[in-house]
């Protein structure tokens, strides 16, 4: 979507919002794709003194795979946006500036990269997902598996010693 700001560029306190829906379900993302549904996007651009701020947020349902025990689970994901915005850029190193097209501003490659960089490199179903049992795959959030704990080598003897006690 593209927001024409010609009638806000100059005048101060003047306000122009937005809504729209943003397809990104064919982004890749680490080797998946979550992002099945729509990206729902709302905000606004305001002219505070000259200085054009865009405002809103970006918020959709993930579908994700928990990278500990491959469990599928969903999450909303919400991204708050807040750029200034500009027709031209002094420097080179203003990186979270967005620049105008004219007098548009490409508000799907705004959105699409704000909710690129927020997009998480580890997705765990629950912060205590204890993951798979590393010898037998079994999942161990239903409880323990039936493997015995591996010893350190360089602790076997010590084992030993403690095995002959038990018996």
């Amino acid at each position: 979507m593209r927001l024409e700001l010609r009638d806000i560029i100059h005048v101060p306190d003047a306000k122009k919002t937005f809504r729209f829906q943003l397809d990104l379900s064919g982004e890749d993302f680490f080797g998946g794709r979550p992002v099945v549904h729509p990206v729902q996007a709302e905000g606004s651009v305001t002219n505070h003194a000259g200085a054009l701020v865009l405002e809103g947020k970006a918020s959709s349902l993930l579908e994700l795979t928990c990278d500990r025990c491959g469990k599928e689970f969903s999450r909303e994901m919400t991204v708050v946006l807040d750029n200034l915005v500009a027709q031209e850029l002094e420097d080179e190193e203003n990186d979270d500036i967005l620049l105008l097209d004219g007098t548009e501003l490409d508000l799907d490659e705004a959105v699409t990269t704000a909710f690129i960089l927020a997009m998480d490199t580890k997705n765990l179903c629950s912060d205590d997902c204890k993951g798979l049992c590393a010898k037998c795959g079994a999942d161990l959030n239903l409880g323990p598996c039936g493997c015995r704990p591996e010893v350190d080598p360089r602790l076997a003897a010590l084992a030993q010693l403690l095995d002959k006690e038990a018996e």
